[in-house]
């Protein structure tokens, strides 16, 4: 394999897909483009595609695939329309691999159009468990049944993809890809997040992102409220409170509105962003290894749960989005209730004992070179095509008789 075209839909996995994509780079023998698609091409999410010209992509493919949030037949439509415009880039293209991230609709799309053009495919982060109402578990086993090889972030992941019949040779366990570029450090300095955010010396700040939940996108409103209440509370004591735009989900119109209200946008403590991208995010979760600061996560995005540990930087999980997923013990659930998300806040940005639990505690994500292990086990692969094409389901006699009904 060595012409490979790689999806990316968003902000947040553009991040991740990163240090894979950095690794092609250092390959002479690998060639790949980008298909920029979804919100990246969206201004009312950030325009995020602005984002991957400045890291100096200045080539890629797109696929425009028009998103609305107001109505739930939109998503489905959606992916018709990413399928269709996708599988004209890769007739065009024609590669030896398509690279597909974790499980958003647009990326369900590019996986649904390589695997019936007979392109071997590769999907990253599956097998992992959210089980708190989002349509995400659904598309992301449906998308490894799809692809034909699996990269995870860690190993009950792998252990899940086999146990759903996937063959042992095309299952690796490669860490949280997130972890490389925080090694790297390539994230902002404590002297331009300070002039970005106009931050003082000894602050205290929250990083917030609340997506809406795809099966309860009619709660969204009240949902959001109890976490803004507490957030407009706790701001009072000085705290700085960073807040970025949903990811482009059914409900997340309703977010935004809420977010541009007057009193939200004139708060001096409530400072709004469509966008951090990972240069300021990361940056922000590092000041919690600074004297100067101290940080925390807040909201229900999976990068609360996966990205903070290794920042020793406590997070409040808010509501069921995250339900099931691995994490450290730097995280605090939460239902939608103000007050309970208020105190939870004030443990995770006041109390000593916990923040020292925080700053120690193990990354179940890997130590890295996530992207090293994945282009090595790649570039060993001697299966030919039509052996990788052709899956087989592996389950275990023992496995189908205990499944009898």
């Amino acid at each position: 394999m060595k012409k490979f075209l790689v999806f990316t839909g968003n902000r947040a996995e553009f991040g991740l897909i990163s240090p894979i994509i950095e690794e092609m780079d250092k390959d002479k023998k690998i060639q790949y483009k980008l298909i920029v698609s979804g919100a990246h091409l969206n201004k009312k999410f950030g325009d995020t595609k602005q984002e991957i010209k400045k890291l100096g992509y200045k080539s890629f493919l797109t696929a425009n695939i028009k998103i609305s949030d107001k109505y739930k037949t939109y998503t489905a439509l959606s992916i018709s329309k990413g399928i269709e415009k996708i599988s004209r880039l890769l007739t065009k293209y024609n590669p030896d691999a398509l690279v597909v991230y974790a499980d958003r609709f647009e990326g369900f799309a590019a996986v649904i159009a390589g695997s019936q053009m007979n392109i071997p495919t590769i999907h990253i982060e599956g097998g992992d468990i959210t089980e708190g109402g989002a349509l995400d578990d659904s598309v992301r086993h449906a998308m490894t049944k799809l692809s034909h090889f699996h990269f995870t972030t860690n190993a009950e992941a792998s252990k899940r993809i086999i146990a759903m019949g996937e063959e042992k040779w095309r299952v690796k366990t490669i860490g949280f890809p997130a972890v490389d570029l925080i090694k790297n450090k390539n994230y902002a300095t404590p002297k331009e997040l300070i002039k970005k955010f106009n931050l003082n010396l000894k602050d205290k700040i929250i990083i917030f992102t609340q997506h809406s939940i795809t099966t309860e996108y009619k709660n969204t409103y009240n949902q959001l409220k109890a976490s803004i209440d507490a957030l407009e509370q706790i701001a009072k004591k000085n705290i700085k409170v960073i807040i970025t735009y949903p990811n482009n989900d059914i409900g997340s119109d309703i977010i935004i509105k809420f977010l541009k209200k007057k009193k939200y946008v004139n708060n001096k403590n409530l400072l709004i962003n469509k966008s951090l991208g990972r240069y300021y995010y990361h940056g922000l979760l590092a000041l919690n290894k600074n004297i100067n600061f101290h940080v925390c996560c807040a909201g229900n995005s999976s990068s609360g749960i996966k990205e903070t540990p290794i920042f020793g930087c406590p997070t409040v999980n808010i509501g069921s989005r995250q339900q099931g997923r691995l994490r450290a013990k730097n995280v605090i659930d939460v239902d939608y209730n103000s007050n309970s998300i208020f105190k939870a806040l004030k443990k995770a940005l006041f109390n000593k004992n916990f923040i020292n639990k925080c700053y120690n505690c193990y990354n179940p994500y890997g130590i890295g070179n996530s992207g090293i292990k994945m282009i090595k086990f790649l570039k060993e692969v001697k299966y030919t095509k039509s052996k990788i094409l052709r899956k087989k389901m592996t389950l275990t006699k023992n496995f189908l008789n205990k499944a009898r009904l």
